[in-house]
């Protein structure tokens, strides 16, 4: 499915001192979609298409990518602040109520925007990214899951931004084809990544996410001592009430399917799709398929 570029509009919410850039297409109630690493808004371009034909449909620039603002500080990358970003913008747009649509490190924030807000999303919808307590317990439990995530302590290294923007980005247009990945890059969309990434201060920008949370394979027994802390917390303080629709590419090699384990228990009103021949990057893979199961998921009874 192409794109249909031509039907979007671009703009800037400006949220005290954060100014995040989005593209929006269509009318009606809000769904905001939130991207991951290292993407930027247009990883989203068929989903704003299909849905701008009935909601007022949102893909940002998360802050630290493309052209949000881009704190250099990691610390300015605590969840919290995250969060309150997606509601600032949902303010922004004069909106009480949306539905949340997330991948990758989106995921992330929209796993915290709906345990800490969940008054304003109607559905959620999260695509291959961990619930944080289930990560936390795999990262301790599952040598698998460490060992695909050692990559993370590379990310959170000194010399991230220099290995991953090393001869025109190379390593970082590679993130794209690994982890089983069957998406390719048209030269188009590998020039508009490129441009995103150069933006100044874009990389770090992107890599403070990893630097600033807790949850990577453990280098040592304080950082253990933190991430089984938030696999053995309170289920409250993880709980996601609102309807939720668990997208998953079983073939994803960085995040893998014991992060659907036990997921249950920490969400009220669970669907989980499993898609077994779909990888990381399976919003490009199946665009269509995955439009699909958002469009019956928002069309069900489930509230």
């Amino acid at each position: 499915m192409a794109p249909l570029t031509a039907s979007l509009s671009h703009g800037f919410a400006n949220l005290n001192e954060i100014r995040l850039h989005y593209a929006t297409a269509g009318k009606g109630p809000l769904m905001l979609f939130v991207h991951g690493f290292p993407e930027f808004w247009a990883a989203w371009e068929n989903q704003l298409a299909e849905f701008g034909r009935d909601h007022q449909a949102v893909a940002l620039d998360l802050r630290g990518f493309n052209l949000s603002s881009k704190p250099a500080d990691p610390r300015q990358y605590h969840i919290k602040l995250l969060v309150e970003d997606l509601r600032g913008l949902m303010a922004h747009f004069g909106q009480r109520r949306m539905v949340l649509v997330a991948h990758d490190w989106g995921g992330g924030v929209a796993w915290a925007f709906a345990n800490r807000y969940p008054q304003l999303v109607e559905k959620l919808v999260i695509i291959n990214s961990p619930h944080p307590a289930v990560f936390a317990r795999e990262l301790l439990d599952n040598p698998e899951q460490r060992r695909a995530s050692e990559y993370m302590n590379l990310f959170r290294s000194a010399d991230a931004e220099e290995i991953l923007s090393a001869d025109n980005y190379a390593y970082l247009a590679d993130i794209l084809f690994r982890w089983g990945s069957q998406w390719r890059l048209t030269p188009e969309m590998r020039r508009r990544y490129i441009e995103a990434w150069s933006q100044p201060g874009a990389l770090t920008g992107g890599l403070n996410y990893y630097r600033i949370s807790p949850l990577h394979p453990a280098t040592s027994e304080p950082e253990e001592t933190i991430i089984r802390q938030i696999a053995q917390a309170p289920r409250q303080m993880f709980s996601v009430p609102v309807p939720t629709l668990v997208i998953w590419g079983e073939l994803d090699e960085a995040l893998l399917v014991g992060n659907l384990n036990g997921l249950e228990q920490f969400v009220d009103h669970l669907t989980v799709q499993r898609l077994p021949d779909a990888t990381h990057w399976v919003v490009h893979e199946k665009s269509v398929q995955v439009n699909s199961l958002i469009r019956s998921f928002l069309d069900s009874g489930v509230h």
